[in-house]
């Protein structure tokens, strides 16, 4: 059944790549012997065509027994087949990594750039980068911060924010001077 997950994940393909220890998760194999003698053994049986690869950085490939296909797509939904349709393999939903994906900043200067296009003052900028930085680039400790043009936006959204409150805190200042709200006559006499 997980082979025939990643076959599906792969749109059906002749021949797709596995990883050995993720295959092992999802099947519930727990040793090395084991797994090894389940794919000899489905091989044998002619389920799939096991090509294993005995470079740690290169999955193993797998040949899936296709036993009835048809070019001919299914076209009404009352309408089945006991065939299989083929599909193109462009249209995965295999998640693949998306490769112009934004990565953490090289240097304290491109953040300076990026808060300049944006125009903001570049001491907010460099409060964004040490803050940051100084928390290895995580969230709550944990989740890596992917996209950090979107988390830098965020930062200027929450100092708007921030300097509004402040400014309508010092209007509140400048009437209620006495925070404390103690009279000017004091009595010394009575206890704390």
């Amino acid at each position: 059944m997980a082979l025939f997950y990643y076959w599906n994940l792969n749109r059906f393909p002749s021949e797709f790549y596995i990883n050995k220890h993720e295959i092992m998760q999802l099947s519930k194999i727990g040793s090395n012997p084991t797994y090894h003698r389940c794919m000899t053994q489905m091989t044998s049986w002619k389920y799939f065509k096991y090509l294993p690869s005995h470079n740690p950085y290169k999955g193993s490939r797998i040949r899936m027994s296709i036993f009835d296909t048809t070019t001919k797509q299914v076209r009404t939904k009352f309408e089945t087949s006991s065939e299989q349709v083929v599909t193109p393999n462009i249209n995965s939903n295999k998640q693949i990594e998306n490769i112009d994906k934004l990565s953490l900043p090289k240097n304290e200067n491109e953040v300076l750039i990026f808060f300049k296009k944006k125009k903001w003052s570049l001491v907010e900028g460099k409060k964004f980068f040490n803050h940051y930085k100084s928390i290895g680039w995580k969230l709550g400790g944990k989740i890596e911060i992917i996209d950090w043009h979107s988390k830098a936006e965020n930062w200027m959204l929450r100092a708007e924010e921030i300097k509004d409150k402040d400014a309508s805190s010092n209007k509140n200042y400048a009437r209620n001077r006495d925070y404390l709200k103690t009279s000017k006559i004091k009595d010394y006499g009575q206890p704390l």
